[in-house]
C-alpha cells in the first residue's frame, strides 16, 4: 500500500521554534518528528510515499532524500502555495494506483496499528475511515461521534464551549478508497476536516471511526512538544531513540564527557558529543541533541536542548526549550521559555 505524509503546513503554533525549520523537522527526541512516522509506516507495511512540500520544504527533502535508509521509497510534491490537505492529496491522485491508501499528518507522534486500522476499513467497505483518539480537550482537534457499527452520524471541525458533544478527536490518520477523489474538486483549496467529511455525511456515504487506544498526540504547541518528550522519555509511545539506553531510563550517545561531579538524572537523553561539566546537574525529562553543553555549574530540569545549545555558567532553566546553537547566560533562572536566538533571548510561556 501507498501512504502520503502532510508536511506543506508552517506551523505557528511552535512559533518561534519553526521561524527556520519546517514543523515536521521539529526534533522529538533528537530525530524529526516526521521522521518517527516514516518509522511507523515502514513497519506496518508502506513502502511507498508522497510528502507535499511547501513551507521551506528543502529540508524535509534534504533529511529524507529517497527514502532508502529508511526501507522507502519517498516522493515529493512541491506546492506553490498552501492547497488545503484535501486538495494536496488531489493533486497526487495519479500516485494513487490501488484501491486502498493511507493519509498522515507530518506533524504528529504515534504508535498507532495501521494494519489494523486497514483491516477494520476494508471490513467496513468504507469509502473513508478516520483514526479517533480519546482527548481530554476535544476544542483544538474535529471530532466525531460513531454509531454501534463504527459509523460516523456527526462530525465538527474545532469545535468550541457548548457545541462540544464528543471526545473522540480527529488524529490525522486517514484511510481512503480511490473513489474518494471523485468527491474531491480539482485545483481548489479543499480541506478534510472543513469540506470534504461535512460531505461525507451529508451525502450519507460509508464513513467510518476507528477508536484507537494507541499512543498519539499532536505537537503543534508548546506544551504538546513538550508532553511528547515526557512520554517518549517514559516509554508510553513505541518510538526509537537514536541513541542507547546505557542504564535505566538513561540515554547516551557517543564521544560524551561527564565530569565526575556532575549530577545525571531520569528520564534523560544525552545525545553524541555532549560535556557536562563540573558541578552540572541534568535532571529529569532533559533531552540534549549532539554537541550541547552544560558550564559548570548549569542545571536543567524538564527542558529540550537543540543541537550544538550551551547553557553558560550557573545557568537554570526548567520546562526550557533552547533551538539550535543557542547559548544561554543568565544570573538566574529561565522558566517557560523558549530561546532561540544565539545571544539569550526568551520568551516566557508562564
Amino acid at each position: 500500500m501507498k501512504a502520503m505524509i502532510l508536511a506543506a503546513g508552517v506551523g505557528s503554533r511552535l512559533d518561534p521554534l519553526t521561524r527556520n525549520i519546517p514543523k515536521p523537522m521539529v526534533p522529538i527526541v533528537n530525530k524529526p518528528v516526521m521522521e518517527h512516522i516514516v518509522e511507523m509506516l515502514a513497519k506496518n507495511g508502506f513502502k511507498e510515499i508522497m510528502v507535499n512540500l511547501h513551507y521551506l520544504g528543502d529540508q524535509i527533502q534534504a533529511h529524507f532524500e529517497s527514502g532508502k535508509r529508511w526501507g522507502v521509497k519517498i516522493h515529493y510534491s512541491p506546492e506553490d502555495r498552501l492547497w488545503g490537505d484535501a486538495g494536496s492529496v488531489k493533486r497526487c491522485e495519479d500516485f494513487f494506483d490501488e484501491d486502498t491508501f493511507l493519509v498522515v499528518g507530518g506533524d504528529d507522534l504515534a504508535d498507532i496499528d495501521l494494519t489494523r486500522l486497514v483491516r477494520f476499513h476494508k471490513e467496513k467497505r468504507a469509502l473513508a475511515t478516520i483514526a479517533l483518539s480519546l482527548v481530554d480537550d476535544p476544542s483544538e482537534y474535529g471530532i466525531a461521534l460513531l454509531n454501534e457499527r463504527g459509523r460516523i452520524t456527526r462530525f465538527l471541525e474545532k469545535p468550541k464551549g457548548e457545541v462540544i458533544f464528543s471526545n473522540s478527536a480527529n488524529t490525522g490518520v486517514y484511510v481512503f478508497d480511490r473513489h474518494i477523489f471523485e468527491l474531491i474538486p480539482k485545483g481548489v483549496t479543499y480541506g478534510f476536516g472543513a469540506n470534504l467529511f461535512p460531505m461525507l455525511l451529508e451525502q450519507k456515504t460509508r464513513f467510518y471511526g476507528y477508536l484507537t487506544s494507541s499512543y498519539w498526540k499532536d505537537v503543534g504547541s508548546l506544551k504538546q512538544y513538550q508532553e511528547a518528550h515526557s512520554d517518549a522519555l517514559s516509554g508510553r509511545v513505541d518510538i526509537k531513540i537514536p541513541v542507547p539506553e546505557v542504564k535505566k531510563y538513561v540515554w547516551m550517545g557517543d564521544n560524551v564527557e561527564i565530569d565526575p561531579s556532575a549530577e545525571i538524572g531520569y528520564p534523560v537523553l544525552i545525545g553524541n558529543n555532549c560535556r557536562i561539566e563540573k558541578g552540572a546537574r541534568l535532571l529529569e525529562y532533559s533531552v540534549l541533541a549532539d554537541n550541547c553543553v552544560l558550564e559548570e555549574g548549569a542545571a536543567v530540569r524538564q527542558s529540550i536542548l537543540w543541537h550544538g545549545a550551551c547553557v553558560q555558567r550557573g545557568t537554570v532553566l526548567e520546562r526550557c526549550v533552547v533551538g539550535e546553537k543557542c547559548s544561554v547566560k543568565s544570573s538566574a533562572a529561565v522558566f517557560d521559555g523558549v530561546i532561540v536566538d544565539p545571544i539569550r533571548r526568551s520568551r516566557n510561556n508562564g
